[in-house]
């Protein structure tokens, strides 16, 4: 459910993504998803989708180095030109250095 992340800092790449065709979409993602997980400075990752196609990716990582190693990534890049011309109708990368964070574990309420 949540990514789990080191102290901070570290990073953040923020991915929000409105998709207007799902054809393929899924069977890259999984890929990407499973590379992501054998680069060097992967965190962890926390995705969400509204039904109305919208999405918020946010994919965690050591440093920006790592960062950048992932998007030149040969077959990153691939998925990155599929979205652009197969899945998204639009999209804004943000990048984003995590200083501090919180949390709530929850007591059940019942």
């Amino acid at each position: 459910m949540f990514a789990t992340t080191p102290e901070p800092p570290y990073y953040a790449v923020i991915f929000t993504s409105k998709r207007v065709n799902d054809a393929g979409y899924a069977e890259t993602s999984a890929r990407m998803m499973e590379l992501a997980q054998q680069q060097p400075g992967f965190l962890g990752i926390e995705s969400a989708r509204g039904s109305d196609g919208v999405g918020i990716t946010v994919s965690y990582w050591s440093d920006l180095e790592s960062i950048a190693n992932w998007k030149a990534h040969a077959e990153h890049r691939v998925a990155q030109q599929r979205g652009r011309t197969d899945w998204y109708g639009g999209y804004v990368t943000r990048i984003a250095k995590v200083e501090r964070e919180y949390e709530f574990s929850g007591a059940n309420p019942h």
